[in-house]
């Protein structure tokens, strides 16, 4: 009688440890994001000559990221994660010294220059869930993923901690604040000297080549990949770059925007440590159709009203959508490329992504600044202006669902 042999667990060590200084990163630098996005709307309030211009330094942001998907993923391809991570803290260092020294002048075009650098930092953050699956198995791949992310709820913790420490610190407002982004990317620098991706070797001459770019967006599952990635991220930034000025504009406290903002990065990254285990128990298709619902609960909520009590809500929904909606989708998209596919498939994955997130922060302002006579009807156009959106993710992942296996 043959005697079966079982298979031995995939050796994920370099794996976790990868994850654990990925997680720091996660934590330590990604605090700066947080931190800007609270009063990044609120400087350009304050030094834009039209208020419907105010979210722009977000927006130049994400435009900065959008722009840096491509050149960073082909860098990372080349030489490393390490020196694209590395590249990435340089740009976030570059992008507070000379956010910091437009406030001083109190030019609004040299701060959205210095916003805009700040988004290659952005950019190389979204990479570091793509790295954690880098030597991780199968198995641990979703739950790598979504330990990174989670790593992020500490930063939602220290983010807007810092803007109420540091925003007033100094006589020109928001300039402790942009000094303090400085030192994180310097310090946090040094993370990743620690990570142990190897570089990827140079392909053979007869080395299989992979799908074009064209062959793998045309690809159903890639496809409808990014579509929900796209969708959940936009639609987070949308209403989470308006909050702050709606949350100041209904009569709050600049603390209480920034406690709302603290809530809403908590739910975006809180659950990370249990999605990748609900991923792998009912499936990845049904998480990302839950952060869709989840996401247009978060609008009713704050369509119902404008006190406290309805943007913590509604931004805590928005967060918890958020996070099943875009690791379900990277999970997705991580399982249906090859290793030499991988350069071109998630620079343009990013670039795609982010290209969303760039027109709805840009929408962000007008709505909430333009679209009405205060802060109430602007703050209901920026929720009602999701729904066609939402439709859009949810329709692509029943089709994918409903569509014949083999076709």
């Amino acid at each position: 009688m043959t005697q079966t042999i079982a298979p031995q667990p995939a050796d994920d060590s370099r794996a976790k440890r990868n994850v654990v200084i990925l997680v720091l990163a996660q934590a330590f630098l990604g605090a700066q994001m947080p931190l800007i996005f609270t009063i990044g709307g609120l400087a350009g309030q304050s030094l834009a000559s039209n208020i419907c211009f105010a979210t722009l330094p977000i927006s130049l942001i994400v435009l900065g990221s959008m722009l840096s998907a491509t050149p960073l993923s082909a860098i990372m391809q080349r030489y490393g994660r390490r020196t694209g991570f590395l590249v990435g803290t340089t740009g976030g260092a570059l992008g507070g010294a000379i956010g910091a020294y437009g406030l001083y002048l109190n030019s609004f075009p040299v701060f959205l220059f210095g916003s805009f650098l700040t988004g290659v930092y952005m950019s190389a953050q979204g990479f570091y869930r793509f790295a954690a699956s880098d030597t991780a198995s199968d198995d641990f791949r979703p739950k790598a993923i979504s330990y990174v992310m989670a790593g992020g709820l500490l930063s939602a913790i220290i983010g807007p901690q810092l803007v109420k420490v540091t925003s007033d610190s100094m006589v020109v407002p928001f300039l402790g604040a942009y000094l303090t982004v400085i030192a994180i990317n310097v310090i946090g620098s040094a993370l990743f000297f620690f990570i142990d991706i190897p570089k990827p070797e140079a392909p053979a001459e007869d080395a299989p080549k992979g799908r074009s770019r064209w062959e793998l967006i045309t690809t159903p599952r890639i496809a409808v990949a990014v579509i929900c990635a796209m969708v959940a991220y936009a639609l987070m930034n949308l209403v989470m770059t308006s909050t702050p000025l709606a949350v100041v504009g209904c009569g709050f406290e600049q603390n209480d925007a920034a406690n709302v903002v603290m809530a809403h990065v908590l739910a975006m990254f809180a659950p990370s440590f249990f999605t990748g285990h609900l991923i792998a128990r009912f499936g990845v298709e049904k998480i990302v159709g839950a952060g869709i619902l989840i996401l247009g609960a978060a609008g009713v909520v704050a369509l119902q009203g404008v006190e406290l009590e309805n943007f913590f809500v509604a931004l805590i929904l928005l967060g918890l959508g958020w996070n099943f909606g875009f690791i379900g989708a990277t999970t997705m998209l991580a399982g249906a490329h090859s290793v030499e596919e991988r350069g071109r498939m998630q620079g343009m994955n990013d670039l795609i992504v982010f290209g969303g997130v760039t027109v709805a922060s840009l929408a962000s302002g007008g709505l909430m600044n333009c679209s009405g006579g205060n802060a109430v009807t602007g703050w209901t156009s920026v929720n009602i202006a999701m729904a066609p959106f939402l439709m859009l993710a949810g329709g692509a992942l029943i089709w994918l669902v409903m569509r014949p296996k083999d076709a």
